[in-house]
């Protein structure tokens, strides 16, 4: 069984992408399989033009039907996921999510922008036929930090609530999860570099 992570931050220094990062990397440690969809790769003219017979779209989409379950992580700009991210799901097909988990983590800068995965979000996961949407996990930007030498830093009931979500995923898969617990210092959790900046 096979997870994608899609990073679907137009920017280069992404919050959400860094967290994409130390999940994968709690994936990875729980001994499954992990690959990384980075949109702001794809080419922006395939993109609005949905061309899907591009390749690099075409790699995509079948990476996204040949996982059995995904995790997505966006950014919230005004009060809903990025427009990157809703472009690219609106490439699939209509039941593209059909017999996968399917987990949403999202950054924003305020609370006020968690609820913009239950109402904007999570409708379209299940419009696109998702057999599970795991417990989404919003953090809140000063949630995220990093240390002098650029190693990622969470506070840990971020850290916690993604933890919990690898747990789930983990679970769903039939999996025993095998994640390491890191001990906290200066109130945050201390972690490896983020593996990708989008």
């Amino acid at each position: 069984m096979s997870i994608l992570t899609i990073a679907g931050s137009p920017s280069a220094d992404s919050r959400s992408a860094k967290l994409l990062a130390h999940v994968g990397n709690a994936i990875e440690a729980a001994e499954l399989d992990v690959a990384t969809l980075s949109l702001r790769s794809l080419p922006a003219e395939a993109l609005l033009l949905a061309d899907r017979s591009h390749p690099a779209v075409v790699a995509a989409l079948d990476a996204v039907a040949d996982a059995s379950a995904i995790v997505l992580a966006t950014p919230i700009y005004k009060a809903a996921y990025s427009g990157l991210l809703k472009t690219f799901l609106d490439l699939l097909p209509q039941r593209g999510f059909e017999g996968k988990f399917v987990w949403p983590i999202a950054s924003g800068g305020s609370l006020a922008h968690a609820l913009a995965i239950d109402y904007a979000l999570r409708p379209v996961l299940a419009s696109l036929s998702a057999a599970q949407i795991g417990r989404a996990v919003f953090a809140l930007d000063s949630e995220i930090g990093s240390d002098s030498g650029g190693g990622l830093q969470l506070a840990p009931a971020l850290a916690a609530r993604l933890d919990d979500g690898v747990n789930a995923l983990a679970q769903h898969l039939g999996a025993s999860p095998r994640l390491a617990k890191l001990n906290a210092s200066n109130g945050f959790m201390r972690f490896s570099p983020a593996r990708c900046s989008a």
